[in-house]
């Protein structure tokens, strides 16, 4: 039995089982759980930042410009544009399809310069630049989001149509195409702000459905152990079937065998018996023929069944379990 699950099918199996459990466990069912974590977390930096007034820059990040407190926090600056050193997001979806966000410079009071995206604006016909309204060089007060910066994209920015255009909003990236030093994180204009394009959506408050993935996944690295499990059992089991009927067709061919035989040399031989046979009838007993036929039909149903287990198995490992009920044919005929 043990050699039956040395071979390569049976190894590959388990391995795959073991490797699939593993990456289900350590990897799959953490990376949905946590994506459900982050969501929540912030749902919840959102909704309290809608709850509270918004507070000062100097008081939301640190000297450095990076965050201080919560993700979504809303803050006020109050300073000034610098325009001329805008700079795009490049074809990032928002509204309806590709857009075009831009990214401009502001310089507060204190002399802390930060990044602020206003907003975004559709592409035109063959993602093409639009037509940009460009941001007030006046003093203004504005309020918005601050957000994380983001990782540099790995494309390098292009200058074309007579912007300089990114594919991530890395502050330190755009602020050497600049030539300014910006905050670390940026800021995420309100609607209804001087300079504001169309304000970038806040997300849904929605929490998805990753933390039902998650349990999905750690219900996967279960049930591919226990559907291993079944599979050895009802190999198990099926093994054990076929040895069964080997043994009760090795007793049956062995029975056979034993059977005393009449061997008949000659057709003149054959012609006397049957002749002496014509002559003396055998006395019939009514009863014991009934229970002869009986019998023979019993053997003969139970002979078949076994038979069918037989074939059922055949068709199951192939040519490799020998057809016992052949050789047994093939030797009632030599024999008769």
């Amino acid at each position: 039995m043990l050699k039956t699950f040395l071979k390569p099918g049976w190894v590959l199996m388990l391995l795959f089982v073991v490797a699939f459990s593993y990456l289900a466990f350590s990897v799959l069912a953490p990376w949905q759980l946590g994506k459900d974590d982050d969501i929540v977390e912030r749902n919840e930096n959102i909704t309290h930042a809608y709850e509270a007034d918004p507070q000062p820059i100097d008081q939301v990040v640190d000297d450095d410009g990076a965050i201080s407190g919560d993700e979504w926090s809303r803050t006020t600056l109050k300073g000034h544009y610098l325009p001329e050193d805008e700079v795009l997001l490049r074809l990032r979806p928002a509204g309806s399809g590709p857009s075009y966000q831009s990214l401009v410079p502001f310089r507060t009071d204190a002399g802390l310069t930060m990044l602020i995206n206003r907003g975004w604006v559709s592409a035109e016909e063959g993602n093409a630049v639009p037509d940009i309204p460009p941001a007030p060089s006046e003093e203004v007060t504005i309020t918005g989001m601050v957000r994380s910066n983001e990782a540099e994209h790995k494309t390098a920015p292009i200058t074309q149509e007579g912007y300089q255009q990114v594919y991530s909003i890395h502050t330190e990236q755009v602020g050497s195409l600049i030539g300014a030093d910006l905050g670390q994180d940026y800021i995420q204009l309100s609607e209804d702000q001087p300079g504001v394009l169309n304000a970038m959506p806040i997300p849904q408050l929605d929490r998805g459905n990753h933390l039902s993935y998650g349990y999905q996944w750690i219900a996967f690295g279960i049930m591919a152990p226990l559907g291993l499990g079944y599979f050895i059992w009802s190999e198990i089991r099926e093994r054990r079937r076929l040895r069964e009927e080997e043994t009760a067709m090795q007793t049956l061919d062995a029975d056979v065998e034993s059977l005393p035989s009449a061997p008949m040399s000659s057709s003149t031989t054959n012609r006397e018996l049957d002749t002496d046979a014509a002559a003396e009838p055998e006395p019939r007993d009514p009863a014991g023929s009934a229970d002869s036929a009986q019998q023979r039909a019993q053997d003969s149903r139970s002979t078949s069944d076994t038979h069918s287990a037989a074939l059922r198995n055949r068709s199951r490992y192939g040519d490799s379990k020998p057809d016992h009920y052949a050789k047994l044919k093939k030797r009632r005929r030599e024999r008769y």
